[in-house]
């Protein structure tokens, strides 16, 4: 039986997870939007029905689930709303504000006849599963290090809107790209437990907002009159029980050139390395042989690893939804995640290395 998906937010994200969703096991049958014009327009590109308000989208018996694309700051309402009313949800990363915000989501699922999945697509990534299956296979031995990043240039989203505006987003590359690559560094690690973090963050672009200069922009153009109140890169160093340590440099903007890091992980174990982007269908693994060291690639299968990240994603949200069972990316593990940046947000603030509880 197809399941019929609701869409919560009808921007450019919201318009992916409906044609996603409509190869992988859905029927798009409503959507919401604040903007109700927007919300008309989405739906009779789908073929659905737009709904007056959330209350009355959520109230529809054959809207089964539905997937959560709005501004950060509305995550949590929507998401709570969405498993009162029972639908099952795919929440769109990150998965709150706060960490006090995603216990009031875990909650709510847990009383909930919906599941929830949150949206940390990189999970569902071809690379990512391949180097995935390279760990369980005992290749890299005991992983000690590991060193995710990913740089922009110039590429600050809707500088002076809701991306830059820390009270609606939560903050700037680390919550928007970083939640990203340090998901799958805990994920690849086996969730381990972070103990200690320093962090430091830099905001040395977008103000004054008419002086950012940049070649395009997501979300954009700027909006002068607006605000940029967050970072615009960080770094930061997470040690976790057992002398893992995990390595985080993110940046919306720096004066690099082109290419002269590489976006992924670099994960290092006793035994063999591996560095992998999520999004390219490329990983290498550098290991040794009786003749010394060697390098090889680990065999990943993909014409397009954004597009098949995605039907992936939607794959396991339309099993979820039909059978039951764990999801490719919980609640809990998301919390878990928002924990680790709320603390080096706050090592940030502080200017020292802070401990976890």
């Amino acid at each position: 039986m197809t399941a019929t998906l609701g869409i919560v937010g009808c921007g450019a994200i919201g318009a992916l997870h409906a044609k996603v969703g409509a190869r992988n096991g859905f029927k798009v049958g409503g959507a919401w939007d604040t903007d109700a014009s927007r919300a008309s327009a989405f739906a009779s590109e789908c073929g659905a029905v737009a709904a007056e308000s959330l209350e009355a989208l959520l109230a529809r018996r054959d809207i089964d689930a539905v997937a959560i694309a709005v501004p950060n700051f509305a995550h949590k309402a929507c998401a709570c709303a969405a498993l009162a009313a029972h639908k099952h949800v795919l929440l769109e990363k990150p998965m709150a504000l706060s960490v006090a915000e995603c216990d009031e989501i875990v909650a709510s699922a847990a009383t909930s006849r919906g599941r929830l999945q949150v949206g940390l697509v990189c999970r569902s990534a071809p690379a990512t599963r391949a180097v995935r299956t390279c760990i369980e296979s005992g290749q890299l031995g005991s992983i000690y290090h590991i060193k995710a990043q990913v740089y922009r240039q110039r590429g600050i989203p809707g500088l002076g809107g809701w991306f830059t505006t820390k009270r609606l987003s939560g903050g700037g590359p680390l919550i928007d790209l970083g939640v990203h690559v340090l998901d799958l560094a805990l994920l690849l690690a086996g969730q381990p437990v972070i103990e200690r973090v320093s962090g430091v963050t830099y905001s040395k672009f977008g103000n004054p907002i008419g002086q950012y200069r940049y070649r395009e922009m997501w979300s954009g153009p700027p909006k002068l009159d607006g605000v940029c109140d967050v970072e615009d890169s960080v770094v930061a160093l997470l040690r976790c029980r057992g002398e893992l340590t995990i390595e985080l440099n993110v940046a919306w903007a720096a004066n690099l050139p082109e290419g002269v890091y590489r976006d992924g992980l670099v994960i290092m174990g006793t035994r063999g390395g591996v560095h992998f982007a999520p999004l390219l269908a490329k990983a290498t693994l550098a290991t040794e042989d009786s003749e010394g060291p060697l390098e090889v690639d680990i065999p990943v299968s993909s014409m397009d690893p954004w597009e098949d990240a995605w039907d992936e994603q939607y794959r396991q949200f339309a099993r979820l939804v039909r059978e039951g069972g764990t999801p490719i990316a919980s609640g809990v593990e998301a919390r878990s995640l928002q924990s680790a940046i709320d603390a080096i947000y706050e090592s940030a603030r502080l200017g020292r290395e802070i401990s976890i509880p």
